[in-house]
């Protein structure tokens, strides 16, 4: 089992994350929670990414690990 650190990691989940957002937006008025969750949800990780706040990046990957 390979480990991954954060400075890999997190850039992968935010990407991941964006993906999702095109399924969110496809499904319509339906996803519009979800939609807005997840926009919340990256724009807290680039500002934690952008201030390089270790502690809350760590709980903000966990965060973006847990959506699907």
């Amino acid at each position: 089992m390979k480990t991954e650190s954060l400075g890999d990691a997190y850039p992968k989940e935010q990407a991941r994350l964006r993906e999702l957002l095109t399924e969110y937006e496809a499904i319509g008025p339906v996803g519009a929670f979800g939609l807005a969750v997840i926009k919340d949800v990256l724009r807290r990780a680039d500002e934690a990414a952008i201030s390089g706040d270790l502690v809350v990046m760590i709980r903000l990957y966990h965060e973006m690990k847990e959506y699907q």
